[in-house]
């Protein structure tokens, strides 16, 4: 029985993850879950899966969510909470499912450890992939990816032929608003963005998916966990979401991963690895499936992937630049402060602010993370549709 410690167990994945683990009550044990501000939910959660270790975002629910429970579990709290939880001597796997850049800290911690990550979290790669990957490297622990695209590669790479993969194809849904013009998109309000054609996910990614944003921090981080120079990495619109992506090879071959727009899917992939188990989840159905279309993505209506592309192969700070201004540009639209289109152009004028470092250090991303949101903001007041 692998147990299983959740940080951000109240969000999409985490509730996703814990309905896997009902799939399979006798091959996981929940030991650990972390959560933020839902402390009616987490309660729940903690009545029904009886954790060892509990922590709260915020200090001040902590007596808010005791009273709501029979026992006297301590509850962590705050970053300390986090990294305590990540480093739990007798977890098997880490599900890093936090949102942003908060997901950085206790990945490094369980990689520390030695512990096996699946992860959730694309901004802890996109911000600190070199350091990431070597605290893999040098601790020989796992990173599985539960994003499921990436999840999709993984499983396409063969071991024996990883020298001889021509070009990694990422697929994106292309959201719904692929086929509006820039004028509609002018237009879009965030209870709209809101709306994905296909897949059921946190606010923030919503919004990152329906500006094609998402799909470029998706190329960042195939980048940093396949070892992939961007020039083999495409980007393919793909409106069904059936394949998942692709890896083509060298001899013309494509392995594709097809699955249901479930993400339960790659998240159980990642706990059961390398096993496959037999679950009860939707299957795709091939006679219902009327056709697979792809075309190339629209970089002028979709400028967001581009710069992310940009800041890959800038490399150094830039992609801890384009990630930290684009989550705050995407607080500012849910916030109605500045319109969907006004998301990329604050990236971008971020990025040219920024003078790309190569050598830097783990406060070094956070301080750099904290100053791309402050001229996030600050440029979000002199744009049209500003604060």
């Amino acid at each position: 029985m692998k147990k299983i410690v959740i940080l951000g167990s109240t969000g999409s994945i985490g509730k996703q993850t814990l309905q896997v683990i009902d799939e399979f009550p006798d091959k996981f044990k929940v030991i650990g879950l972390a959560a933020g501000s839902n402390v009616e939910l987490m309660a729940s959660q903690i009545k029904k899966y009886k954790p060892k270790y509990v922590s709260l975002s915020l200090e001040k629910n902590v007596g808010i969510l005791k009273d709501m429970l029979d026992n006297n579990i301590e509850v962590l709290s705050g970053a300390n909470g986090l990294l305590e939880l990540a480093q739990i001597d007798e977890a098997d796997i880490i599900v890093v499912a936090v949102n942003g850049i908060h997901g950085l800290r206790p990945t490094l911690a369980a990689l520390d450890k030695g512990k096996t990550v699946a992860l959730a979290n694309k901004e802890t790669i996109v911000t600190a992939g070199s350091m990431v990957m070597e605290k893999s490297r040098q601790n020989g622990a796992k990173i599985l990816p539960v994003d499921s695209e990436h999840s999709a590669i993984f499983q396409c790479l063969e071991e024996k032929n990883q020298r001889s993969v021509d070009k990694l194809i990422l697929t994106a849904s292309g959201g719904p608003f692929l086929n509006y013009s820039f004028e509609e998109l002018k237009r879009v309000t965030p209870k709209m963005a809101l709306s994905h054609p296909n897949w059921s996910m946190g606010a923030k990614i919503t919004v990152d998916c329906a500006g094609l944003i998402n799909k470029g921090l998706e190329v960042i981080e195939a980048h940093w966990l396949f070892k992939m120079p961007y020039e083999s990495i495409e980007v393919v619109v793909h409106p069904q979401s059936v394949i998942h992506s692709m890896v083509q090879y060298d001899d013309g071959s494509v392995l594709a991963q097809l699955g249901c727009a479930d993400m339960r899917i790659p998240i159980q992939y990642a706990l059961t690895y390398p096993m496959r188990i037999k679950n009860t989840f939707p299957k795709l159905d091939f006679y219902k499936i009327n056709a697979l279309t792809f075309e190339k993505p629209n970089l002028e209506k979709f400028p967001g992937l581009a710069l992310a592309i940009e800041a890959g192969k800038v490399g150094g700070t830039m992609t801890i630049v384009y990630n930290g201004a684009n989550e705050e540009a995407v607080h500012l639209f849910l916030e109605g402060k500045i319109g969907f289109t006004e998301i990329p152009q604050i990236i971008g004028r971020v990025m040219f602010m920024h003078k790309s470092l190569e050598k830097y250090n783990l406060d070094d991303i956070l301080e750099i993370d904290k100053w791309s949101r402050i001229k996030a903001r600050e440029i979000s007041i002199s744009i049209k549709g500003g604060i």
